[in-house]
């Protein structure tokens, strides 16, 4: 029989969070705002309230639990390409004060035209529940101990079981100068096993996730967490019998879902306004022209209900949008922020973001995969006649001035004629961005997203994302490896 953990009865802080309430004077703020923005392009006051709680069970013990709580605001001036930026923890007009002192002066003899509002909207991709609420802190250890003890009896090989859950809910608050207001509250949870197994003194390592803008649902049941254990321990068991990986330029399929997190990478961010707008990416003054195959779409979709990566609005207040950025092989479109916009004279996408108040904004990814095709997973395996068949990722490197990439696979197999032989390890993927997509030969009809639990680095930051895509063929990326 599943079993589950008990609705939370704990005293966690629940009233919604209102800034304006009891720690600042709406009017007051608006004033003080207006004055630093004044003759300014753009700017805004971003407030938050964050709490998250983190547990990580590992050995057999529960080795790590955290709660945090924090708050504060990030003040912003923009005048062209310059930004005033001021943050504080304390939510205080003598604090507000001090930061638009620092703020203004980006604008200081600046005589521009301060932009319009976003537009508004009344959809809604997530409900308001904090997953930290959802039980009680006993009852989640008690389950993480109890999914440790059957993966461990479930498999003889298993030597290292490691469970981790986090979850939490931020609120924000922005207040334009001219008194227009916007809310979001955007939950999120996350779970994760992993689980190393041992035999004639070889070890190897699996793990799977899952999670989204949402409470922890299933994620919370013994069913859940199992379903998860189940597939951290195939991976481990597939790696177990992996032979090394051949070296040299091959035809390569990718699996579906995760695998997105190549293109993400390698195609990602060179699509994203601020390195266009700087013609620092690889992708700098193509608009318009055929940058990837015959039947390669592209999309930066913020608007999936429930996805890691989707926003309401954006961190500007911009609500996000189904943005197309490539179409059937052409480059359509950016990702942009309000300020990069402006500039290139386009309008936002939706893809201001930030990592807290502490940041400013920039133009990010949120889901981002590519379309299906008319392909069957099976005809595009059998399609390679000499390479390698990458089901799962793991980490990175990506150069974005000319999208050339390194990936480690965690879980690959050899194809040779049509025919998966055995598992390989030790395999990367080497090209670069604009060449893959010019390469690839088949998509399949199985588009996937992850199962979210993607996070996005850039300049320091850090924000959930979703990649996603097809199975496709590529030819001619470049296979790293040790076989002879």
């Amino acid at each position: 029989m599943e079993s589950s953990v008990p609705h939370s009865e704990a005293t966690v802080e629940t009233a919604t969070f209102d800034p304006f309430k009891d720690r600042l004077d709406r009017a007051s703020a608006q004033r003080i705002v207006a004055d630093a923005c004044a003759g300014a392009d753009d700017g805004e006051l971003f407030l938050e309230r964050r709490r998250s709680e983190a547990l990580g069970f590992d050995d057999g013990k529960l080795k790590t639990a955290s709660y945090d709580a924090s708050e504060g605001f990030g003040l912003r001036v923009v005048s062209d390409e310059a930004t005033g930026y001021a943050h504080s923890p304390e939510l205080s007009e003598k604090s507000l004060r001090r930061a638009a002192e620092t703020a203004r002066l980006a604008a200081q003899g600046a005589g521009g035209a301060f932009a319009e509002a976003p537009v508004r909207t009344n959809r809604r991709l997530y409900g308001e529940d904090n997953p930290v609420e959802e039980a009680p802190f006993a009852a989640k250890v008690d389950l993480l101990r109890e999914i440790d003890a059957w993966l461990r009896a479930e498999d003889p090989h298993v030597v290292q079981v490691s469970i981790s859950l986090a979850g939490g809910l931020q609120e924000i608050e922005i207040l334009r100068p001219d008194g227009d207001q916007r809310r979001d509250a955007r939950p999120m949870a996350r779970a994760n096993v992993s689980v190393i197994v041992e035999r004639n003194g070889r070890r190897e390592t699996g793990s799977a996730g899952a999670g989204g803008r949402k409470a922890f649902g299933e994620l919370l049941t013994a069913d859940g967490l199992k379903s998860l254990g189940r597939e951290a321990l195939r991976q481990a068991l597939v790696n177990l019998d992996a032979e090394e990986a051949p070296a040299g330029v091959m035809e390569v399929a990718l699996g579906p879902g995760w695998p997105g997190v190549l293109l993400h990478e390698a195609v990602g961010h060179g699509l994203e306004g601020d390195f266009n707008r700087k013609k620092t990416s690889a992708f700098a003054g193509l608009m318009g022209e055929i940058v990837a195959s015959k039947g390669v779409t592209v999309l930066d979709d913020g608007t999936i209900p429930d996805a890691r990566g989707s926003l309401t609005i954006d961190d500007e207040g911009t609500p996000s949008a189904k943005n197309v950025l490539i179409e059937d092989g052409r480059l359509v479109g950016y990702m942009q922020d309000r300020q990069n916009a402006r500039l290139m004279g386009v309008s936002p996408t939706g893809n201001g973001r930030r990592q807290s108040y502490a940041h400013v904004p920039m133009p990010r990814m949120t889901n981002t995969y590519m379309l299906g095709g008319d392909s069957t997973p099976e005809e595009i395996v059998s399609a390679v006649k000499d390479g390698i068949y990458a089901v799962n990722f793991g980490g990175g490197q990506v150069d974005i001035t000319n999208g050339k990439f390194v990936f480690s696979c965690t879980e690959a197999y050899r194809v040779k004629n049509g025919q998966v032989l055995n598992p390989i390890k030790g395999a990367t993927l080497i090209g670069d961005g604009p060449t893959a997509l010019r390469q690839v030969r088949m998509i399949g009809n199985d588009m996937a997203l992850d199962p979210g639990i993607g996070t996005c680095g850039k300049q320091g930051q850090g924000v959930p994302v979703t990649v996603g895509q097809p199975t496709i063929l590529i030819d001619g990326l470049t296979v790293g490896g040790r076989a002879a």
